[in-house]
């Protein structure tokens, strides 16, 4: 069995057709992590703001709540429309919009309009990974989809921490307002902007979707997608129980990640550093994204020979029940150094899920159905991750010290460990 996962692995690095689409993944998350520390610094680590976990739970609700409401009618479109067109005009727009979100920081425009700005940058940005996840099986063999998952999406991940470490360095740089911003966001519009060029290089029809004469009309789909997307539903409830299941365990995981965080930036803020001093807070806030994007790198590593051993939903629940031991381990000391530890390995086992679910659902779901559901998977990531910091924001305090918090996520963790590995045993068994 080693034999094969090394040519495989091998393979997957000479192939152009992948190269290429992880080269666009890779320059379209560096953008990210970089506009996305451009919005951390300006809402939440401004010096003149006392940001709170309401104020967190406020900012993802806006950026992330309206795209959840129009992803999954993405999901038609990506299953119609060229993807490669998808990931070389999505990023062109991201381009045009982050220097126009640059223009409104420097002439200090009202912020609802900065929060319009980097809404639709944010909306494109989930629409796009959407469409590299649905591209990925066209780019491999199906025996290498675990290789894939483990290599694609985490370098995607540690680009965004990179992007992000830049933005950090960047702001360390310069003197903190809205021109420290405005630098940051022009950076990640640059990075989209090459992003855009480098999906012009892969093959117009390359990455899909296959082209059915018997198709409606984008016009007359668009009217019928909430019919389009019961039929993938459907297609998830009644075909492919093990990839409901794994959604519904990422969706868990993907949670208790959310409520960590909001926990992390408000211990970054307010008690590991003075309040006043929020380039400190930034700085600590970094060293745990960058502690973090080692366990993501670590999870690429270990998940295809731990997915060999243990199965794919086997890795899945170590991954769930591990976090239930080391959270609360870490985490209840609230010092910098325990929670650094707690980062890493919460990125090996964050890393590891998502990894186990994209295989299971792209080995699961028909082509035809893998654009809406990659997009219904997203929309749960989205409002997860928002949920998370609902939650949150009704019981942390503003120096994010909570006992209650922290032992809460590590029941969710042993819970969704239970069920999860009592419904892949419940998999195996009806199709054996």
């Amino acid at each position: 069995m080693q034999t094969p996962h090394r040519a495989t692995l091998r393979g997957l690095l000479r192939g152009r057709g992948f190269r290429r689409l992880l080269t666009v993944r890779i320059l379209s998350q560096l953008s990210d992590g970089v506009f996305q520390v451009s919005l951390a610094a300006y809402v939440i680590f401004s010096p003149e703001r006392q940001s709170s976990p309401a104020d967190i739970a406020a900012v993802l609700a806006v950026m992330l709540l309206p795209f959840s409401v129009v992803g999954p009618f993405a999901g038609v479109l990506l299953d119609r429309w060229r993807r490669r067109q998808v990931l070389h005009l999505g990023n062109l727009a991201r381009f045009g919009l982050g220097l126009a979100t640059a223009a409104l920081l420097l002439g200090r425009a009202p912020e609802w309009m900065f929060f319009a700005s980097a809404l639709l940058v944010t909306a494109l940005n989930r629409f796009i990974l959407a469409g590299l996840s649905a591209s990925l099986p066209r780019v491999v063999d199906p025996a290498a989809l675990v290789t894939a998952n483990a290599v694609s999406p985490t370098l995607g991940t540690v680009a965004a921490t990179v992007g992000g470490g830049i933005g950090f360095l960047v702001h360390q740089v310069l003197p903190p307002g809205p021109r420290a911003d405005a630098a940051l966001v022009t950076v990640a519009a640059l990075l989209y902007l090459s992003a855009a060029l480098a999906a012009q290089r892969i093959g117009p029809d390359e990455l899909g979707p296959e082209r059915h004469p018997e198709r409606p009309p984008l016009r007359r789909a668009l009217g019928t997608a909430a019919r389009e997307l019961g039929a993938a539903l459907r297609h998830l409830v009644r075909d492919c129980r093990p990839a409901v299941h794994a959604l519904a365990a990422v969706t868990l995981a993907r949670f208790c990640y959310g409520v960590l965080i909001v926990v992390v930036l408000m211990l970054s803020r307010y008690t590991f550093n003075r309040p006043e001093d929020a380039a400190a807070g930034l700085a600590s806030l970094g060293r745990a994204v960058g502690f973090s994007a080692v366990g993501f790198f670590l999870a690429a590593v270990v998940s295809p020979w731990c997915t060999r051993r243990l199965g794919l939903t086997g890795w899945m629940t170590t991954c769930l029940a591990g976090a239930a031991v080391f959270v609360p381990a870490l985490g209840l000391p609230f010092r910098e150094l325990p929670g650094l530890v707690a980062a890493l390995l919460l990125g090996v086992v964050t890393q590891g899920t998502k990894i186990c679910t994209d295989t299971v659902v792209q080995e699961s779901v028909e082509d035809d159905y893998r654009g809406r559901v990659f997009a219904v998977y997203d929309v749960l990531f989205n409002i997860s991750f928002v949920a998370a910091a609902g939650v949150t924001a009704l019981v942390l305090p503003l120096n994010g010290r909570s006992v209650t918090v922290v032992a809460g996520v590590s029941a969710a963790y042993a819970i969704g460990a239970v069920l999860y590995a009592r419904a892949a045993r419940g998999d195996r068994s009806a199709t054996g």
